[in-house]
């Protein structure tokens, strides 16, 4: 999650669409933390089509929280994000009270992989994956969000490469889009039945 050299990591994020458009969010300033670009977002949720209504997602490496408070915004039902650093899961709570977003928004202190873990089967219909970049995480951050989707189920990941390169061997998955914006690589995947 490291920026590219020379790039600065903005303060704050807006969100894009949906109940909470144009609302900011803050960034803070933490080793690692990148947020999801606003152009970048706007891609993705092209892709989804812009009514989440009903759906039930995870941010599961939250950080910022752009991605799970703009499915909240766009009608999700339920979106849990996860995040382990304490003071950046206490900054997601504030803006969840901010936004008078819970329910549907649940915050979480946890590791991501071991919050999968211990889910029960296709629990979501939208994972988003993005995990630091220098951890290593790609690869079994799918694997942990495959079991929590059903068949057509949907995953979004972010990394500094193409999907094959970061996660080679990824089974059990389409891609059904994909893009790059700098330095991030971002896929849209689809659970294979």
């Amino acid at each position: 999650m490291t920026p590219a050299a020379g790039r600065t990591v903005p303060r704050e994020v807006r969100l894009i669409g949906g109940r909470w458009k144009r609302r900011k969010l803050p960034v803070a300033d933490r080793p690692g933390l990148r947020p999801t670009p606003d152009r970048v977002r706007e891609t993705l949720f092209n892709w989804l089509g812009q009514d989440l209504t009903g759906w039930r997602c995870l941010d599961a490496f939250a950080g910022s929280g752009a991605l799970g408070f703009e499915a909240a915004s766009r009608g999700a039902v339920e979106v849990v994000l996860l995040e382990r650093d304490a003071a950046l899961a206490a900054s997601l709570r504030q803006v969840r009270e901010r936004l008078q977003a819970g329910p549907p928004v649940r915050i979480e202190c946890a590791d991501a992989l071991k919050w999968m873990a211990a889910q029960p089967a296709h629990r979501f219909d939208l994972v988003f994956l993005d995990p630091p970049f220098d951890a290593g995480l790609f690869a079994p951050a799918l694997d942990a969000a495959a079991r929590l989707l059903p068949p057509g189920g949907w995953a979004y990941l972010e990394a500094p490469e193409p999907l094959p390169t970061v996660a080679p061997g990824a089974t059990g998955w389409r891609l059904h889009r994909d893009g790059r914006a700098g330095a991030v690589h971002f896929h849209l995947l689809q659970r294979e039945g």
